[in-house]
């Protein structure tokens, strides 16, 4: 079941889902860039290093006090929690061919990203409501997971804040 760790009151923003992480340092990284994006976590564990407040605060320094985490016990902890919610999962994945930039945001969506050392199962790609790629150089694996949390977050705010402005 999904618990806040810090109930703190967001904006209508997209938000990350972070699929089984398994390099701290990551997720550390990540927490950073949601507690100053204003953008809330997910984490849906079994995670691949211990995922205390005591272990996000070495990773995520003074960050963790501005972020709100929900933690899923389970993929399926978590799809029941978004079939409530109405959120669409936005999974970021090297085998999509649809590239993120063109695609339209919208505010419950979840940024979706896999484990570092493995992506998603078939299960959470087919669960997925869209399924993106970061266009990349020929030749190139992936993106650091951190990096590529970065670049899909910033494209989506733009896109919302771009339809905010505009009324829309």
């Amino acid at each position: 079941m999904a618990t806040a760790d810090h109930g703190r009151e967001q904006a209508a923003s997209v938000r990350i889902g972070l699929y089984q992480p398994d390099i701290p340092q990551n997720t550390g990284t990540i927490i950073r860039l949601a507690a100053c994006l204003g953008i809330e976590m997910h984490i849906i564990e079994p995670a691949g290093f211990p995922t205390s407040d005591r272990s996000f605060r070495r990773a995520g320094m003074d960050y963790l006090d501005h972020v709100t985490i929900l933690r899923h016990a389970s993929w399926e902890a978590f799809e029941a929690w978004r079939s409530r919610e109405r959120a669409r999962a936005v999974l970021f994945t090297t085998h999509a061919t649809q590239s993120y930039l063109d695609h339209a945001f919208y505010p419950a969506d979840i940024l979706l990203f896999g484990r570092e050392s493995a992506g998603v199962p078939q299960e959470v790609h087919e669960a997925a409501d869209a399924r993106l790629v970061i266009p990349m150089q020929g030749g190139r694996r992936s993106l650091n997971v951190a990096l590529a949390a970065a670049l899909a977050a910033g494209e989506a705010l733009r896109q919302l804040r771009k339809r905010q402005t505009r009324g829309g």
